[in-house]
Formats: structure tokens, C-alpha cells, sequence
């Protein structure tokens, strides 16, 4: 049943937003947002100051540029009027100082990048630690319902989504409004005609950018999610090619990533599209200004209200005037993608927690593993329950065998047994003490787990062997593997011990794997086993190797063993029988067989299986 809940998880289709919809809270998104990052206020000051330094000196260049020009042109005049020439040194003088304007503009720019890199770089640091140690504080149950490819998307495509879009937009946010306040102020003092003409063209521009934006938030929303389910899809066929290949369902995967994919262009395409469209409408309604200020700046030179050089200035701070509105337009697009990403990892962030600690704590340091199941009962939804009425009795160092047919919620009672779920009603006590006075960590510290599905990380094996136990010394590594029978295997590999194993581990057998996790368990030296059978998918003689590294392991502990192959627990000390969610009979292999009940039942298919397959 484990199993089936994992797998429903990893190949399900993620539970996230669906398509179309938009960001539920963007106000609230940017505020948790903004929250973050007055981590780093100090540090933002700086680059509001430098931003605002640098945008300052940049606007002022044209205004001195333009006495350049009424210069050059006054000169010019002269000459031909026969009064004098240009004064090239007036003109060296103001070409000079704006080159050290445009200088010091520059270097403060660098600073505030630098700056803002540093601050984003270290936003998207903590989101993905944060993320990281939220997922050793979630539930089973949401695993059960996720997929892995969902949650990786959340780590990946959107924090990274979050760091580039709050390098680019929040420095040119402060840069693009100074400037345009900085802009408006020189455009006035030349001009204020000018600047009403200039400033006709800013309500259609605002008009079409609110337009464009209120369209584009859902599709934004919706890259995002469709993007998840693709990373989703992707590795979830990645780690089970080979079942794909074996049942020939190449073409339906295709299918499959097809429509998902079509549906990710979709929303991506409108989205791209959208965004794309708002800087050709900007530069067309900025050239709509330029003729107005040419056609107007020309009259008004004539009349002699105002200079030559006046013109050439304000031209050149009516493309500063409209170059900010398009990059606050931009802005405001990567804005959407910045709350998109921004909601799916704070709704990660939000999710409800495994809660770690107990009220009442108890010690586990005495505790022998005496374990008794009380009346226990048990839906993984309130209004559906699998377990109705699970009572037993387990002394210290005994071995339980728990069998029964798939669904009768053998590996459940190991989830109860571990608190990956708690019990909706009655009591799971070891040694008198209900699990729920203990830490949730304490007391999975108790367990030792040998499971059909091994779980072996990129890394050598002594790491992995040492992973039952951190502080293990070289001595005691070999020791347990030498009581899981596999230091022989080891040290006929390449680099013994020190070997790394690949992702997926298979540079070594499934049995090989399997009693690498029995010298990880003995290592650990837990006070109670949960075995869920591990000889299911190995050859005979590897299964006698496994059994005898998993009696070394059993030896004085107590034991849980989910059973499958009946053969193997005949020498169990007690055998629990469930059916749908009961316990329907207990007691000894021969007690079970003399009754003739359900359990009779099983062996004798099971055996007239083996005999017919023979």
C-alpha cells in the first residue's frame, strides 16, 4: 500500500493552479515579497542611493549637451554674419564636464548592479535552504498527493524565475521612476509647452500598458504551472523508462508530454506574445512625440523663446521620458512573472507541517520495544476508513509477521507505527507509552527500516553504509557489513569501500543494493525492525544470502516483517492476518494452519503455486 501511495504521487499530474487562472494574491505576494527582502535594507538603501546617483548625473548630460549645441550653432552663425567664430574652448570646457557626468553616472551604476546582484543571488540562496528544510517538515500526506517533479519545479524553474526577474526589475524600477521625475523636471525648465505636448502621449501610453498587463497575468500564471507539469512528466518517464519500454508505451508517453506541452506553448506563446507587444506600441506612441516636439520646438526657436541647442536637449529627453515608461512596462511584465513564481513558493513555504514535537515528551532512551496497537482506526480520509478495529500485543524481541492481501493495510500499520500518519482513534503504546508523547524524530530514531524499494545515494559506500549511522568508525562500517554479508562483494570492487555509486545505483545488482541497506540498518542499531520483505526480486541464492543477513539483523530486536511469501515466516513468533483493515486471525504458523481460516487459505494457494510453477 506504501508503495501504491508513493507511485500514485510520482506519476500523478500536479495539484497545483489550473490553467488560466490568475495569481491568487498578487498584492499580498509582493508584500511577503518585499518582506524578504527588508532582510537586506540596508544593503537596498545603498542601491536606491546609487540607482538615484547614477540616474541624476545621466540626466543632466543632455541639458549640457544642449548649450554644446546652441554653441556650435551661435558660432556658426557668427561666422556667417561676419561677428566672430565658435568659442572651441566654451565648447571643450562643456564637453568635458559631460564626460565626467557620464563617467561618475557609469561607476555609480556599476556599484548599485553589484549591489543588487549580491541581493538577489542571496534571495534566491535562502528561498531554495528554505525549501529545503521545508520539505523535512512536511507530512507523508503530501507526497502521497504530489508529484516529485512538481515539488522540483518549485526549487528549480521558479525560484530561479524569481532571482532573474528581481535582479532586472527592481534596479530598473528606482532607475526608470527617477528618471522619468528627473526627466519631467529638465523637460520643464526648458519647456513647459513642450512637456504638455510631450506629456498628451503618457495617458494613451499608461492605457495600453494596463490593458496589455490585465491579459497577460493569467497566461504568466499558467507558464508557470504547465512548466511544472512538464519537469514533472519528463523525470517521472526518465526514472521509469524502462517499464515504458517493457510495455511498449512509448507512444502514449508522447501523447502524454504532447498535450502538456502544447498546453505550456500555449499559455507561454500568449504570455511572450502579450509582454511583446507593449514595446512596439510604446515606440510608436514615442515617435508621436518626437514629431510634436520637433514640429512645435521648430515654431518656438523661430519666435525665440527658446534655443537651438534647447531642441536637440529636449528631443533627447523625450526618448528619456518614453524609454522609462517602457521599462517600467517591462517591469511590470516581469512583475508577473515574478508573482507567479513568487505564490508557488510561498504556497510551498505556507504548506502545513508535520508537527515534531509532543506536549507531554517522554524518553526513548530506556524503552525495551515492547509495542501494543490498541483499538487502533485509520482513513487517510476522515469519511473513508481502512483500519477499523487493529488490536495486538508485541513483546520485546519478538518477530511479527504481518500478512494479508494487497489493500489490507499492512504497510499502513508500519506508517501509523512510525507517525507518518496518526491513528483517528484508539492508541499505538510502546512499552506502555503512547507514541504521541514522544518527538516524531526521537522516535523514528527507534526504528530500523529494510523496505522492497532500496534507496542508495550518489556517493561511496562506505557513505552509505555510514548513513545508519554518522559517526560511525571504520571498524564498525566493516563490522556491519561483514554481519550483512556483503564486505566480501565490496572489497572485490574497484576501490572497495570507497567506490561511488551512480544516481540510480546501478553499477551494482538489486541484491547487492538491498544488503547494503541491511549493513546500514545494523549499523543504526535500532531497538525495533519494520521489514517489508526484500527478497521479492532477487534469485534464489541472493534470497538465502538476504534472509541470513536479515535473521543477523533481527536477532534480539523486535521485529515487523510485512510478509508476501508466506514460506518465509513460518518460524515467526506471532502472524498478524489482516483483511480490510482488520485483524481476522493471529497466532503461530501451525496454530494458523490447524484453524483452517484465512490464512490457511493463503498458504495453500501460495503452495499450490509453487508446486504448479515447478
Amino acid at each position: 500500500m506504501a508503495g501504491e501511495s508513493r507511485r500514485r504521487g510520482h506519476m500523478g499530474r500536479g495539484h497545483g493552479i489550473q490553467p488560466g487562472e490568475k495569481a491568487k494574491d498578487f498584492k499580498g505576494t509582493i508584500r511577503k515579497l518585499m518582506h524578504h527582502l527588508s532582510f537586506y535594507k540596508i544593503q537596498m538603501v545603498f542601491v536606491v542611493i546609487f540607482a538615484v546617483g547614477s540616474t541624476v548625473f545621466h540626466i543632466v548630460g543632455p541639458k549640457i549637451l544642449g548649450k554644446a549645441t546652441t554653441e556650435i550653432f551661435n558660432g556658426l552663425v557668427n561666422r556667417v554674419s561676419g561677428n566672430g567664430g565658435m568659442n572651441f574652448e566654451r565648447i571643450g570646457q562643456i564637453l568635458l564636464l559631460t564626460l565626467v557626468l557620464y563617467v561618475i553616472s557609469a561607476l555609480f551604476s556599476f556599484v548599485q548592479g553589484y549591489l543588487m546582484t549580491g541581493i538577489s543571488q542571496k534571495t534566491t540562496y535562502h528561498f531554495r535552504k528554505e525549501i529545503s528544510e521545508k520539505i523535512h517538515r512536511l507530512p507523508m500526506a503530501y507526497f502521497d498527493k504530489t508529484t516529485y517533479g512538481e515539488v522540483l519545479s518549485r526549487v528549480t524553474n521558479d525560484v530561479d524565475t524569481l532571482g532573474q526577474s528581481l535582479n532586472q526589475s527592481a534596479t530598473q524600477m528606482i532607475t526608470s521612476v527617477t528618471q522619468m521625475i528627473g526627466v519631467l523636471v529638465m523637460m520643464l525648465s526648458i519647456s513647459p509647452l513642450l512637456t504638455v505636448v510631450a506629456l498628451l502621449m503618457l495617458p494613451v501610453s499608461v492605457s495600453m500598458i494596463s490593458l496589455i498587463m490585465g491579459k497577460s497575468q493569467k497566461y504568466f500564471r499558467g507558464q508557470q504551472e504547465f512548466l511544472g507539469n512538464v519537469n514533472g512528466q519528463v523525470e517521472e518517464v526518465y526514472a521509469g523508462h524502462n517499464i515504458v519500454k517493457a510495455f511498449g508505451k512509448e507512444e502514449e508517453m508522447i501523447r502524454v508530454f504532447e498535450e502538456t506541452n502544447q498546453k505550456l506553448y500555449d499559455s507561454a506563446w500568449k504570455s511572450q506574445f502579450l509582454s511583446g507587444m507593449m514595446m512596439p506600441i510604446m515606440q510608436f506612441v514615442g515617435n508621436l512625440g518626437y514629431v510634436g516636439v520637433a514640429v512645435l520646438g521648430g515654431y518656438l526657436a523661430m519666435k525665440r523663446v527658446i534655443e537651438v541647442g534647447d531642441i536637440q536637449s529636449f528631443t533627447q529627453y523625450v526618448r528619456n521620458f518614453t524609454q522609462p515608461i517602457q521599462q517600467i512596462a517591462q517591469v511590470a511584465n516581469m512583475l508577473q512573472s515574478t508573482a507567479a513564481a513568487s505564490e508557488r513558493v510561498f504556497e510551498f513555504l505556507e504548506e502545513e507541517e508535520e508537527d515534531q514535537t509532543a506536549a507531554d515528551t517522554a524518553s526513548v532512551k530506556d524503552l525495551k520495544g515492547n509495542v501494543s496497537f490498541a483499538h487502533v482506526q485509520f482513513g487517510y480520509r476522515p469519511d473513508r476508513m481502512i483500519i477499523h478495529d487493529f488490536s495486538a500485543k508485541v513483546e520485546e524481541g519478538q518477530k511479527i509477521a504481518i500478512v494479508g492481501p494487497t489493500g489490507a493495510g499492512k504497510t499502513t500499520m508500519v506508517k501509523l507505527l512510525m507517525r507518518f500518519y496518526d491513528v483517528n482513534a484508539g492508541a499505538i503504546l510502546i512499552d506502555g507509552y503512547d507514541i504521541k508523547e514522544f518527538h516524531r524524530n526521537e522516535i523514528r530514531q527507534m526504528f530500523g527500516m529494510v523496505l522492497q524499494d532500496t534507496w542508495l545515494f550518489h556517493g561511496t559506500i562506505r557513505d552509505n553504509i555510514r548513513y545508519g549511522k554518522l559517526d560511525a568508525t571504520e571498524e564498525e562500517i566493516i563490522a556491519a557489513a561483514k554481519a550483512a554479508r556483503v564486505h566480501r562483494f565490496v572489497q572485490t570492487l574497484p576501490g572497495g569501500y570507497d567506490m561511488e555509486l551512480n544516481e540510480e545505483a546501478t553499477n551494482v545488482s538489486q541484491g547487492q543494493k538491498q544488503l547494503l541497506t541491511i549493513a546500514r540498518a545494523i549499523l543504526a542499531d535500532p531497538r525495533i525492525l519494520i521489514l517489508d520483505e526484500a527478497t521479492s526480486s532477487v534469485d534464489t541464492r541472493t534470497e538465502i544470502q538476504i534472509q541470513k543477513a536479515m535473521d543477523t539483523l533481527m536477532k534480539g530486536r523486535t521485529s515487523f516483517v510485512i510478509a508476501h511469501r508466506l514460506s518465509t515466516i513460518r518460524d515467526a513468533d506471532l502472524i498478524l492476518v489482516m483483511k480490510e483493515g482488520d485483524i481476522v486471525e493471529q497466532g503461530t504458523h501451525e496454530e494458523l494452519l490447524e484453524k483452517g481460516g484465512f490464512y490457511a487459505e493463503l498458504y495453500q494457494a501460495q503452495f499450490e503455486k509453487t508446486t504448479n510453477c515447478a
